[in-house]
C-alpha cells in the first residue's frame, strides 16, 4: 500500500494541492488541481534579460528549446520528495508524488502539479507535443502518449529547465 500526504504550495496567493490520498500505484488518483483563468501572470523578458538570469544551459534549454543529455542531467535519478519548478520563473510546475523512471534518462512525470501550470503545443518539428512554462514560455521538454496509469502521458522533462525544492 502506498499513501502520500497532501502537500499545499502557495505562490502568488493562491494554493495549490498534490499528491492527496494515493492509496495503491494502481489506483487513480485524483486529477490535479485547476487553476482559475489568469490566476498566472506571465513573466516576459528580453533575450538579454534571460542570459542575465538563467546559466547557459537554462538559457539554451528554456529560450533557445534545446535539450541536454539523457542520463547526465540533474534530476533523471532523483529519489528525493520535493517540488520541481520552472528554473526561469520558479511556478511549480512538477510533484515527486508524479515522478516515475521512464528510462528514457530524463526526468519523467505523468501529470503536472495543477491543471494549467503547462502549456502543450505543437513542436517546431510538427510530430512532438512541446511542454512550455504557461507563466515565462520556457522550453521544458516534450509529452508522448505512453506513460504510465492513471494519465498514460509521460512528460518528459530537461533537468535544466527545472530547480528542485527538496521537502
Amino acid at each position: 500500500m502506498i499513501r502520500a500526504s497532501c502537500v499545499i504550495l502557495l505562490f502568488g496567493g493562491l494554493a495549490i494541492s498534490t499528491g492527496c490520498e494515493r492509496t495503491s500505484a494502481s489506483e487513480p488518483t485524483t486529477a490535479p488541481t485547476t487553476l482559475p483563468a489568469g490566476a498566472i501572470e506571465k513573466v516576459i523578458k528580453s533575450p538579454e534579460e534571460w542570459k542575465k538570469l538563467l546559466t547557459p544551459e537554462q538559457f539554451y534549454i528554456l529560450r533557445e528549446k534545446g535539450t541536454e543529455y539523457a542520463f547526465r542531467n540533474a534530476y533523471y535519478d532523483n529519489k528525493y520528495a520535493g517540488t520541481y519548478l520552472c528554473a526561469g520563473c520558479e511556478l511549480p510546475l512538477f510533484s515527486s508524488d508524479q515522478k516515475y523512471d521512464s528510462g528514457t534518462g530524463w526526468p519523467s512525470f505523468w501529470q503536472p502539479i495543477a491543471a494549467g501550470v503547462v502549456v502543450v503545443a505543437r513542436d517546431a518539428d510538427g510530430v512532438r507535443e512541446e511542454v512550455l512554462c504557461a507563466r515565462c514560455d520556457g522550453h521544458l521538454g516534450h509529452v508522448f502518449d505512453d506513460g504510465p496509469a492513471p494519465t498514460g502521458l509521460r512528460y518528459c522533462i530537461n533537468s535544466g529547465a527545472l530547480k528542485f525544492v527538496k521537502k
